[in-house]
């Protein structure tokens, strides 16, 4: 039996509109001429004894944690998890969160800053035939994915409320994931919200649901429009900084054919 593999992460690249402005990666690219000048410092190998006086090529990154397709952990969200255990940081979450049967929800058809509920959660899983089992890996396609890397980016697509986060990890959800730059709903329209109605709790309503109960997502996922809604493995391990609030990852979906 061949696999397919579906790559479901976006590049990590400079100079694009992936992050607001302070948050948004810079890398710095060295190419070979410099690797072998680097080269004869450090190892004191003339230039014209490397090979065609080429050294390495290497690039200098500055980042955060939640730059490009990133696995956020429950440390991100809240210092305590499930109701007052303290929170796991990207180190501690389990392997094998990271790896499990893939359900795609489309949400593409909800308008920005649209908050997504346990209704639309299960109206969308009876649209498309499927019943959640634990450490199904559930990915929510919505209307920021086609637009990575654009101005208008992170102001795209729907959220996740904190009832529809619920919904999930209730029913041994362990890992969730999203196209858009965050797992809730893009803050300008969130804040229009709680100017509208003096309710605070509204922000970040998703990510705080991680206090009631530990759940990782994923965040800048992409070509998600290009899977089923289910029949996918999804591995989105993280990379393993210690005590971080998240680890890159690249997320892939895999099919066996």
């Amino acid at each position: 039996m061949a696999r397919r593999f579906v790559d479901l992460s976006v590049a990590l690249k400079a100079g694009i509109a992936s992050d607001p402005p302070p948050l948004r990666p810079h890398i710095d690219y060295m190419g070979h001429n410099d690797g072998a000048k680097e080269f004869e410092q450090m190892a004191g190998i003339p230039v014209d004894k490397q090979l065609e006086g080429k050294g390495c090529a290497s690039e200098t990154c500055r980042i955060t944690t939640h730059s490009g397709t990133h696995l956020d952990a429950p440390w991100h969200y809240h210092p305590t998890m499930n109701d007052g255990q303290r929170a796991w940081t990207i180190d501690e979450v389990p392997l094998e969160w990271c790896y499990g049967r893939g359900v795609k929800l489309d949400f593409r058809d909800k308008p920005d800053g649209y908050v997504c509920t346990a209704a639309d959660v299960e109206a969308e899983l009876a649209r498309i035939g499927h019943r959640l089992e634990p450490f199904d890996i559930v990915l929510v396609n919505t209307a920021a994915g086609a637009r990575y890397g654009q101005d208008d980016y992170v102001s795209r697509g729907c959220g996740m409320g904190r009832e529809a986060t619920l919904y999930l990890t209730e029913r041994g959800v362990k890992v969730t994931g999203i196209d858009g730059w965050s797992w809730d709903a893009p803050f300008v329209h969130a804040a229009r919200r709680i100017k509208e109605t003096g309710d605070y709790s509204l922000f970040w309503e998703g990510h705080k649901a991680g206090a009631t109960r530990a759940y990782c997502h994923i965040e800048k996922l992409s070509n998600l429009e290009a899977l089923p809604a289910t029949g996918f493995t999804v591995s989105c391990f993280p990379v393993k900084v210690e005590r971080a609030s998240a680890g890159w990852c690249r997320a892939v979906a895999i099919f066996e054919d």
